[in-house]
């Protein structure tokens, strides 16, 4: 199962960032969604239940990811949602998004956008569709 998606948490694990052999970068890390109500009885929050996603950011997102990404950051993801089956002495379901985009949820707070210059990530391709519309200035002033 491949379907897109967009997941809004936090993030629960200390992100992980390796470079394969073969020169491709990874991160990832771990996410949370749990679900908030108002009870009014009570007249308090309550937590609801929690979904828990693996993450995993490659090439140029994974390098700005591991850069700007820290364990409790508000995160919004959006991405494929993968379902892996595993077995072993258990059996399960793992759910993992592969990322197209991360950022920081600003109803939390604050974010100052940077944008990485093209040569800090030698050997990538550059992704002409992400370029920013006319009009726009491709670099920060």
């Amino acid at each position: 199962m491949s379907d897109t998606v967009a997941v809004r948490g936090f993030v629960a694990t200390e992100p992980r960032h390796l470079v394969t052999e073969g020169g491709l970068p990874i991160t990832s890390f771990r996410l949370v969604t749990t679900r908030r109500r108002y009870n009014r009885q009570a007249a308090s929050w309550e937590d609801g239940g929690s979904n828990w996603y693996t993450v995993s950011a490659f090439r140029r997102l994974a390098l700005s990811a591991a850069d700007c990404i820290a364990k409790g950051d508000p995160v919004l993801v959006s991405g494929r949602l993968c379902l892996r089956e595993w077995a072993g002495e258990k059996q399960g379901m793992t759910v993992e998004i592969e990322a197209e985009s991360i950022g920081h949820d600003l109803t939390w707070g604050r974010s100052a956008f940077t944008r990485s210059p093209a040569a800090a990530h030698a050997g990538e391709p550059v992704d002409e569709a992400a370029t920013p519309p006319e009009g726009i200035p491709a670099t920060s002033p």
